[in-house]
This record gives structure tokens, C-alpha cells and sequence, in this order.
């Protein structure tokens, strides 16, 4: 799966458990370090741990396990970490404070896939 799949796969597995304000960075041409970034916001400690439990254990039943996980849901900040994919699942007042939006504010911002498109994977 081409890291573009994978963002967008994230993106609807953190959906599928109602995460918020899901947004996807293209920072392929601003970092060296991933292609893209996922993030995402929770409403609590345990819509959180949802929300990473959901994205890792979806992924790595397709074969992509996470290389790094960080964090903590009661920190209000959990990394996973897939290369060419960082997700970011974060509850919204420590997503707002450390604004990752602005500060990648240069990186194009990736449009959801449409529900047509998705059955035909």
C-alpha cells in the first residue's frame, strides 16, 4: 500500500470510531522525515484509546504493524508511527495548544476519499 492509501486508511479507520476533526498533511515535499500526517482529536482518555486501539489493530491485521507507538490517551497525545505515515490522535485542547496545523501550515491538506471510491478497494 503506497503511503497516500495508507494516510487515507487511517483517516477512515479514526472515522470509523467518530474521531473529530480528522485532517490529513501531504508534507512529503516539507519533511524528510514521512510522507504524511493523520490527525486526529478524541473526546476522552478512553475515545482515545478507541481511536489508536481501532487504527493499530485494523492495520496490522493487513499486514502493516506500527514501528512506534508514543504516548499516552490520559497525556492526551497518542503517536503511531507507519514510516511515510504519523498519526496523531490527540484529545482538542493539547491538539490546540501545540497547533501541528500551523506549525505544517505549508503542507497541502489531503481530501477524503469518497464513499465510492472506498468500496471499490
Amino acid at each position: 500500500m503506497d503511503s497516500r492509501k495508507l494516510a487515507q486508511r487511517c483517516r477512515e479507520l479514526a472515522d470509523e470510531k467518530k474521531a473529530e476533526d480528522i485532517v490529513v498533511l501531504d508534507v512529503r515535499k516539507l519533511s524528510s522525515v514521512t510522507d504524511y500526517f493523520v490527525l486526529a482529536s478524541g473526546l476522552s482518555d478512553p475515545h482515545l484509546r478507541a481511536v489508536v486501539q481501532e487504527v493499530e489493530v485494523q492495520l496490522k491485521r493487513d499486514g502493516i504493524p506500527a514501528h512506534a507507538v508514543d504516548g499516552s490517551p490520559a497525556g492526551g497525545w497518542v503517536v503511531l508511527d507507519y514510516f511515510d505515515v504519523i498519526v496523531h490522535v490527540m484529545r482538542a485542547d493539547v491538539r490546540a495548544h501545540y497547533d501541528l496545523e500551523g506549525l505544517w501550515n505549508d503542507a497541502p491538506r489531503v481530501r477524503p476519499r469518497s464513499a465510492r471510491s472506498r468500496k471499490s478497494r
